[in-house]
């Protein structure tokens, strides 16, 4: 049921904020741009994308929740991509983003992308955060400490914390 519900979930938030308004943004869904750009741009979206399902997955299986954010994982997301950073759902979201900017080499997705990113930014560190601290207490604070906000070093499987 974790899958549908996040299959849903993703259909229309990201599926609106990396999709619709982007597209709105550029002024349709015509194909844009030189060849080089369709296939850099192309290429961007496409890891974003896949980022974003991986993390998804992992959130419905591992993490018995969603990421609607009224039926959260009940247990700590630390496997797959989250051992490399604590939001790479978001990551995924502005790669996507940033990949329409380069495919149709828009200014205003560009923009956009930059606003959606600092949004992001904005909701970890002010609710996201303490949310899962006051969940999760001193395992979420172990996996803060190895494991970077956004990207960086590689944690490790010392760590007791990430599996």
């Amino acid at each position: 049921m974790n899958v549908l519900k996040t299959l849903l979930f993703t259909v229309l938030v990201p599926g609106t904020v990396a999709g619709l308004i982007p597209a709105w943004i550029r002024g349709g869904w015509g194909l844009r741009g030189p060849a080089w750009a369709m296939a850099a741009g192309g290429l961007v979206l496409a890891v974003g994308v896949a980022v974003y399902l991986w993390c998804a997955w992992d959130f419905a299986t591992a993490g018995r929740g969603t990421p609607l954010p009224q039926d959260p994982p009940r247990a700590l997301v630390v496997r797959g991509l989250y051992r490399h950073s604590r939001n790479p759902m978001y990551v995924g979201v502005v790669a996507a983003v940033l990949g329409q900017a380069v495919w149709v080499r828009s200014g205003g997705v560009l923009a956009y992308a930059a606003v959606l990113a600092a949004f992001f930014h904005a909701r970890v560190v002010w609710f996201e955060e303490p949310v899962l601290r006051r969940t999760f207490g001193a395992a979420y604070d172990a996996y803060v400490a190895s494991v970077p906000r956004w990207f960086g070093r590689r944690a490790t499987s010392t760590s007791g914390v990430v599996q």
